[in-house]
């Protein structure tokens, strides 16, 4: 029946994308370690589930820059260099640098401030921005990622171009998976990471694009210089 082949893709794909989320989850909370291997059989038994939407969501890992192929293998952790991290930092901030420089001029992609919209929209990033820095705050470095991810992700949507934003997510995603490898070797992360999520919505609010920028390259500084200590301990 054609309606039982669609809902079985459907269902392939959800799953598929349950499995990629899972697994990048386990990457970012440590559990899954640089330069780790396990093959698409290991993981399908760990979940129970069949081989073909495991391999798909290691190819989809793969091609957002957390897992690597092995030849005839199968898959491992990627493992980014500190000089990998300052690559990333540079690329997102050219992203945001852009986003700022439009919301200066007036691009018609940010939302008017006046719209009610736009204020129901930046109150929802605002609270995000407000979980991550309790977060970052007590140093639980599992939450701030999650609440820091999902910030950033309701922030670039504001600027109506699903393209940047969908980029940006997966710059963030990479730059936090380069830099836990490192942060979690720290007992006690309170005070070490960065909490200026809201005093940057409230700047982007006023549309002070100067503030932003001085936000954003503060904690460009404030992250460079914690990766790279740590990798040199």
């Amino acid at each position: 029946m054609p309606g039982t082949g669609g809902h079985g893709a459907v269902t392939r794909s959800t799953l598929r994308q349950q499995i990629a989320d899972a697994l990048r989850d386990e990457v970012l909370a440590g559990r899954l370690q640089p330069g780790q291997e396990f093959t698409v059989r290991e993981i399908a038994d760990q979940y129970g589930v069949s081989a073909t939407p495991v391999r798909e969501a290691l190819v989809d890992l793969s091609a957002q820059g957390l897992l690597e192929a092995d030849q005839h293998r199968g898959f491992h952790v990627r493992e980014y260099s500190v000089e990998d991290f300052r690559g990333l930092v540079e690329a997102r901030s050219l992203v945001t640098d852009g986003m700022f420089q439009a919301l200066g001029e007036g691009h018609r992609g940010f939302r008017d401030p006046d719209d009610p919209r736009t204020a129901t929209a930046l109150a929802g990033v605002r609270r995000r921005g407000e979980e991550a820095q309790r977060a970052a705050t007590a140093g639980d470095l599992t939450v701030l990622i999650g609440y820091d991810l999902r910030f950033w992700r309701e922030l670039s949507g504001l600027f109506g171009n699903p393209y940047l934003a969908d980029f940006l997510h997966r710059l963030r995603v990479q730059s936090w998976v380069c830099a836990v490898q490192h942060l979690r070797r720290l007992t006690d992360l309170r005070g070490q990471l960065w909490a200026g999520h809201t005093e940057l919505v409230d700047a982007l609010a006023r549309r002070d694009t100067d503030t932003a920028r001085a936000l954003i390259a503060a904690y460009n500084t404030h992250a460079l210089t914690l990766i790279e200590r740590l990798a040199g301990d």
